[in-house]
């Protein structure tokens, strides 16, 4: 069955939504509780890791219920209209803290948080999986996966372009108000969104195999390297950009500074996203016409590489005072980024089929619920990490709705500085060695595991 333009169409609207969601939490919640709530940041950050934990045992067992999930609508309809619904509401609820202090307020942080990433979970899973469910030849996985990453691109870049003076905008310069619409915004259009994607796309009929028992899948789902391969790539390369996300807010805020300092992080962020966004849509087609998905993965770590030692070289000049100066950096960053995660999942659709092969069970639920969690674990470790850096730094955040920004000490800042640059580099020299020596899924490999499945069935 060949994928009409409608469905493409709504599968990518599917990710706008669905990334905008993401991407205020990911990118935001330790901004939120830290700075303007109040809340320690290292507490932040270990909340985060425990929350992580969690669904170090939820995800796997949801991506199992998707997958024993049968309905007249499907397997992942249902949790993803379901899941969508309740995880709006959460976000809302999560960017409206009551008014609490001490234990209460913490209490409250830990149980909202934890419920946010149980109801994306619900929703998360069945939306990747739907793509070697309703695609049938390695053409059609890799088209369906720049789409829907190229498009999660477009909603992530739209809360990093607009959060902050849609924040300011609306709150009238009480960051406090100001996020609880914002998140409301965001709420309202990711339930539209993911309804749009639910009624059009529907998974091929023959995809609804026999389901092995729990046991046989976790089995089933060690056994393909190659998913776990790829799983620890997302892990470390999603943690490098997490940790710059977390704190590029910090450094346009107490770093670059004045009082503009909302203008000049928007438009970072702006020509950030348009370049991850034209990284996906333009970058990658162009350099897959001349080289396999291995090479590209290689040249888009090296980019990436190359603009974080960029980057930390204009701080140690003293030039990281200049916009125009920051958006060499920027724009190397945000298009590698763009490239891996499309490539990242190519390759883990890809892992369906060559599981399938090897283990006699093909599990797009189980397998693409570890994406799920490693995308999370990326963001919960990632915010951990610069919950303890900004404590060990000393940074003092402005705990007050309103006021002025308070001036942090030159010591602060080049830890902050170090912070955004040494950690995300360590982290994607560790991905593209482990990649070299253990990924397998050449472009080869691929088209014979695909002539292979056509003919078995």
């Amino acid at each position: 069955m060949k994928l009409t333009a409608k469905q493409k169409a709504a599968f990518g609207i599917g990710a706008v939504g669905k990334d905008m969601v993401y991407a205020l939490s990911s990118s935001y919640i330790m901004y939120y509780y830290q700075d303007i709530i109040g809340l320690s940041a290292s507490f932040v950050g270990l909340i985060l890791m425990i929350a992580r934990v969690f669904d170090a045992v939820n995800d796997p067992f949801m991506g199992i219920l998707v997958a024993k999930t049968r309905t007249k609508w499907g397997r992942f309809r249902p949790w993803l209209v379901s899941g969508t619904v309740l995880n709006a509401l959460v976000l809302y609820a999560m960017f409206t803290a009551p008014d609490l202090k001490g234990g209460a307020l913490m209490a409250f942080f830990s149980v909202i948080y934890i419920l946010w990433g149980v109801t994306y979970t619900m929703m998360d899973i069945p939306y990747w999986s739907m793509i070697p469910a309703i695609t049938s030849t390695p053409a059609d996985t890799e088209n369906l996966s720049v789409i829907g990453r190229t498009c999660a691109g477009v909603g992530a870049a739209l809360i990093a372009m607009g959060t902050v003076l849609l924040v300011d905008k609306l709150g009238g310069g009480n960051e406090r108000a100001g996020f609880s619409r914002v998140a409301m915004i965001v709420a309202v259009i990711f339930v539209v969104t993911e309804i749009i994607c639910a009624a059009s796309v529907r998974e091929r009929e023959n995809t609804s195999l026999q389901t092995a028992s729990v046991k046989e899948m976790f089995q089933a789902l060690f056994r393909n390297d190659q998913a776990m391969v790829v799983v620890l790539a997302i892990v470390l390369i999603n943690s490098a950009l997490y940790i710059t996300s977390n704190l590029v807010i910090y450094f346009f805020k107490y770093d670059m500074g004045g009082a503009d300092w909302t203008v000049n992080y928007t438009l970072f962020s702006t020509v950030g996203g348009g370049c991850q966004i034209l990284g996906m849509m333009i970058v990658y087609p162009l350099l897959r016409r001349k080289l396999t998905n291995t090479a590209v993965f290689k040249c888009a770590i090296g980019a990436a590489v190359t603009g974080y030692a960029v980057l930390l070289l204009i701080c140690f000049a003293g030039l990281a005072g200049s916009l125009p100066v920051l958006f060499i950096p920027g724009v190397l960053i945000f298009a590698a980024n763009g490239i891996l995660s499309v490539l990242t999942t190519v390759f883990l659709s890809n892992s369906v089929d060559y599981g399938e092969i090897k283990t006699g069970h093909r599990e797009e639920s189980v397998i693409f619920s570890m994406q799920t969690f490693v995308v999370k674990l990326a963001s919960g470790v990632s915010v951990f990490i610069a919950g303890l850096g900004i404590n060990l730094i000393g940074l003092v955040g402005n705990s007050e709705e309103t006021g002025p920004v308070v001036e942090q000490s030159r010591e602060t800042l080049l830890g902050l500085r170090l912070l955004m640059t040494i950690g995300p580099i360590v982290l994607l020299i560790c991905a593209i060695l482990f990649f070299i020596f253990r990924f397998r899924l050449t472009d080869k490999v691929v088209q014979e595991n695909a002539r292979k499945l056509a003919e078995k069935r």
